[in-house]
């Protein structure tokens, strides 16, 4: 019996093993040959921008306070209580110019015109008076003349005495005296009068000092006085800020700053010209936008006026002023509040455009070289010349030109010639 069993199990196991046998011996004579594949040169995927030939206008940027561009400084030019008032004259009242803001007493001041007025022609009286008196006495000096060339004549004969010819001749140096007198006098006269004219023009500035009107449209700001208050003369009362323009000092950065200044614009020599003419030389279009919040802005347009005296050594920037005409004219409830002193704001000033201009994205421009694809889909690496940079974007003056495919893709590593494959065909 345990032979019989040892032979069953052999003949269990023994199928199995020629079985697998039988199919390794098929799988080997059916096997193929290796197949060498040739993999081919490497292509890198990149993103590329079609560079094109743009106008394009350089921008700077800078921030500043809005102010009035004239504040007038009300100033009392003579002394004396107030006596009348504007009925709005307050801090922060809009007034119109012309209106008259505050009085000053005049009483005295009109008796010091009438009194002036009436000593000029007391002068007058006096000048005419003493006309009057010269013909008189030239009258009497041409009488004592012949009295004394007849009695002169008479003394030389020894018909009368030389005392008497003596006499008359001293008559006749007295009347001579009284009429040189009254010829000084009327030569003076003039001079008086003069003097006298002057003194009216000042009472009469004085009388017109006690009107305080406004020399233009004005907010008025620090007022120290009241009605029935006296000034004395020099004493400040109040502040007039013009309403019809503000001006802005915006602090510019000079790295931006010169940018604006292109190659062929024409500086002149004539300080004249340079003063009045800087908005035209420049080109400059400035503009105002204010933040409202929520993501909204006001805008206004403005005006170049000039560049500051000094550049800020702390912060290396330059005042730039700017001004806008009548912003009360151009308030739009709710979204273009008007511009009022203290606002802080933000000036946008605009250069000449310049045409044909490559930009690229500044990070497309690695260490002063820029990676293009050429026609021949391979890499090049350029050296290139960036003017300035704006924002995001770079100005390139060499080593770039329009229709050139600039490769976006930061390539590690770069190597000159590598096969490349755009996944952008245009610019972006």
């Amino acid at each position: 019996m345990p032979q019989k069993s040892s032979k069953r199990k052999m003949l269990l196991i023994l199928p199995p093993i020629i079985i697998g046998f039988a199919t390794i011996m098929v799988m080997q004579n059916n096997r193929q040959a290796p197949t060498v594949i040739d993999s081919g040169e490497p292509v890198r995927l990149v993103r590329t921008l079609t560079l094109e030939a743009r106008d394009f206008t350089p921008l700077a940027r800078g921030y500043g306070e809005v102010r009035p561009a004239q504040v007038w400084q009300a100033v009392a030019q003579v002394a004396g209580r107030i006596v009348e008032t504007h009925p709005r004259l307050d801090n922060g009242e809009i007034i119109r110019q012309g209106e008259t803001l505050l009085r000053i007493d005049p009483v005295d001041y009109e008796l010091n015109l009438a009194q002036a007025r009436i000593q000029l022609a007391e002068l007058e009286v006096q000048a005419s008076n003493t006309r009057a008196s010269l013909q008189i006495e030239q009258r009497n000096l041409a009488l004592a003349e012949k009295e004394f060339n007849r009695l002169a004549d008479l003394a030389s004969k020894g018909t009368v005495s030389q005392s008497s010819a003596d006499a008359a001749e001293r008559t006749m140096l007295q009347s001579s005296a009284q009429v040189q007198n009254l010829k000084n006098s009327l030569s003076l006269i003039p001079s008086q009068k003069n003097l006298q004219q002057s003194r009216i023009t000042q009472a009469e500035r004085d009388l017109e000092n006690t009107w305080i009107r406004a020399p233009f449209n004005l907010r008025v700001s620090g007022l120290v006085v009241e009605n029935g208050q006296y000034v004395g003369k020099g004493q400040s009362m109040f502040s007039g800020d013009a309403v019809d323009r503000v001006e802005i000092t915006a602090q510019v950065a000079m790295s931006a700053l010169k940018n604006l200044f292109t190659e062929d614009m024409s500086i002149p020599a004539d300080l004249h010209s340079l003063s009045t003419d800087m908005s035209l030389i420049t080109g400059f279009k400035p503009s105002i936008k204010l933040d409202m919040g929520d993501g909204q802005y006001a805008h206004w347009d403005a005006e170049f006026v000039r560049f500051a005296d000094a550049i800020d050594s702390k912060t290396r920037t330059m005042g730039v002023v700017v001004a806008v005409d009548k912003p009360l004219a151009q308030i739009i409830p709710g979204r273009k509040p008007p511009l009022s002193k203290g606002m802080f704001v933000e000036v946008e000033i605009a250069g000449k455009a310049q045409a044909d201009t490559i930009l690229v994205p500044r990070t497309a421009l690695r260490n002063g070289h820029a990676y293009v694809m050429n026609h021949e889909n391979r890499l090049e690496i350029r050296t290139i010349k960036r003017r300035f940079e704006q924002q995001s974007m770079s100005v390139v003056s060499e080593g770039l030109k329009a229709g050139e495919r600039l490769v976006l893709t930061d390539l590690v590593p770069a190597v000159q010639g590598m096969l490349l494959k755009s996944t952008l065909a245009t610019g972006e």
